[in-house]
This record gives C-alpha cells, sequence and structure tokens, in this order.
C-alpha cells in the first residue's frame, strides 16, 4: 500500500532519506480522529491520490493540539519549518522539491502537484 505511517521516533532529518517521494504532515490522532478539521478535511483525497498505483506517501503526524502549538514543534524547525497542517511535501534526490501547505491548495493541487513529479 502507497501510504506509509511514520513511527514516532523518526528524525526530523531522516525524513530527507525515506524512499517515499511525498511526506504528508498530519495533526495527531486523539480520541480516534486527527485534531485537525483541515487534516480530516483532506483525508479523503490524500488516500485516493496515494493509493492503487499511486506514488508512495510517508505520513508523520505532528503531535497532539498543545505539541503542535509550541513554537519548538520539531516540524516547525529546521529543516521542514512546517507553519500548518496539513502540509504535504514533495521530495527530490533527498531534498524539498514542492510544497503544498494548506487544505486548499490540497484539494485543488494534490493531484497535478504529484503528476508533476
Amino acid at each position: 500500500m502507497p501510504l506509509i505511517y511514520a513511527d514516532g521516533s523518526i528524525d526530523p532529518i531522516t525524513l530527507f532519506k525515506v524512499p517515499e517521494h511525498f511526506v504528508v504532515f498530519y495533526s495527531s490522532v486523539v480520541n480516534g480522529e486527527m485534531w485537525c478539521p483541515d487534516c480530516r478535511q483532506v483525508e479523503g483525497i490524500v488516500k485516493e491520490v496515494f493509493s492503487g498505483n499511486g506514488p508512495d506517501a510517508l505520513i508523520v503526524y505532528v503531535g497532539d493540539r498543545t505539541q503542535w502549538k509550541k513554537p519548538d514543534n520539531i516540524y516547525r524547525q529546521e529543516p521542514w519549518h512546517i507553519s500548518n497542517v496539513p502540509t504535504i511535501i514533495r521530495l527530490k534526490d533527498g531534498k524539498e522539491d514542492g510544497r503544498l501547505s494548506d487544505e486548499k491548495q490540497i484539494l485543488s493541487q494534490l493531484k497535478t502537484f504529484v503528476k508533476s513529479e
């Protein structure tokens, strides 16, 4: 299956070395669902695009609301500088090659973004 879920111990720098070409940053699951409504809104299209014969994507959870809101959250720092979730980053040769950083971009541009890989 093309959607792979990172375990919580993965180092942010190591993410550049994963075999997947896309990294999806989501809010963590709290009480059975992602706490971020925008993440829940894009979940369907993310599953659709990265299913079947689609490219692989790695799902990374950024923490619960309290963890995410802290300025020192590891994903807000170097090298990712994630400022909001959901965010999808395309990797090429171990470097960021493109980014969709809000639910409106993801809903309207994800299919084209993935095809332009």
